[in-house]
């Protein structure tokens, strides 16, 4: 079955249920030589978008979830894939069970920009309630971002 590799809200297990219902989760693990950044700020949202990029000494916190094949176009839709605004990409992430192959949305956009504040909390708080570790939902939350207001 397909594994996708959830870095941005849909590592909230709940949201996920809801976009891809019978997709479950897997499993968390990490995704290494790669790190979380943000872009596309001009694509029209109140702020830039969640996105990785290759960095080889970062790392980045995933969930993973088995999505079958009629839970993937409506994922696709949920994450603008359908729209071009991400396009897959299959990488491994390490598990504590070894190496997994998953697909991951990744911003067809330049990096750069800030993310509203209210998005990168919802970012945060899917990383904690997904049991990322407290350093890496601390980090989240002290990310520079911009108010709506702005």
């Amino acid at each position: 079955m397909p594994v996708y590799a959830a870095y941005g809200s849909n590592m909230d297990p709940k949201q996920m249920a809801q976009r891809a219902p019978h997709s479950p989760m897997r499993g968390t693990g990490w995704l290494q030589g790669w790190r979380l950044t943000f872009g596309g700020e001009d694509i029209g949202w109140a702020g830039a978008l969640a996105t990785i990029v290759e960095d080889p000494g970062s790392q980045v916190f995933v969930v993973l979830y088995d999505v079958p094949e009629w839970d993937e176009p409506l994922l696709d839709q949920w994450e603008g894939a359908a729209l071009g605004l991400y396009r897959k990409i299959r990488l491994p992430v390490a598990t504590l069970d070894g190496d997994v192959v998953a697909w991951f949305y990744v911003l067809d956009d330049y990096e750069g920009g800030l993310p509203s504040a209210h998005y990168l909390g919802i970012l945060a708080d899917a990383a904690e309630k997904a049991g990322a570790p407290d350093d890496y939902v601390r980090d989240l939350r002290n990310r520079p971002c911009k108010s709506l207001g702005d």
